[in-house]
């Protein structure tokens, strides 16, 4: 069986987190989706819960954290640099905040971090399969 991973994130308007998650790519699983959570599927073996506040209490007594902290930095990998500037247009344009850190382009590697509308930050990342290959994503030597 093919391991998954179920990410959990607590959001103060699942249908405006539904929205968002859905136009930076990600679908809706309705097996798994009412009015309290959703499932947004990245890929075979990622899944986003978006969980309301009075859902993800019933997980855990631990207090939400405000927008303006970080908990967690989640990468998910594009596969082209113009999947990633689509992925930051979408969350600028669908009520999350574009390049909420510095982008990062190292040749062999891109990538710009978006906010969605609770704060949670995802990085989108392209990688040059060929850099890496080759050798060329490693530091140079001292």
């Amino acid at each position: 069986m093919t391991r998954m991973i179920f990410v959990n994130l607590p959001v103060a308007n699942l249908a405006a987190s539904r929205r968002f998650y859905e136009a930076l790519g990600f679908t809706n699983n309705p097996l798994f989706s009412d009015d309290t959570a959703a499932c947004m599927v990245w890929s075979e073996s990622i899944n986003v819960m978006l969980l309301t506040h009075a859902k993800w209490r019933t997980f855990t007594t631990r207090p939400i954290a405000p927008s303006t902290s970080s908990e967690v930095m989640l990468a998910v990998s594009c596969d082209s640099r113009e999947a990633v500037d689509a992925m930051n247009a979408a969350a600028a344009a669908n009520g999350g905040t574009a390049d909420i850190n510095p982008m990062q382009d190292l040749g062999f590697m891109y990538n710009r971090n978006v906010a969605d509308p609770d704060g949670h930050i995802w990085e989108a990342v392209w990688m040059n399969p060929t850099a890496i290959s080759a050798g060329e994503h490693k530091a140079p030597a001292e």
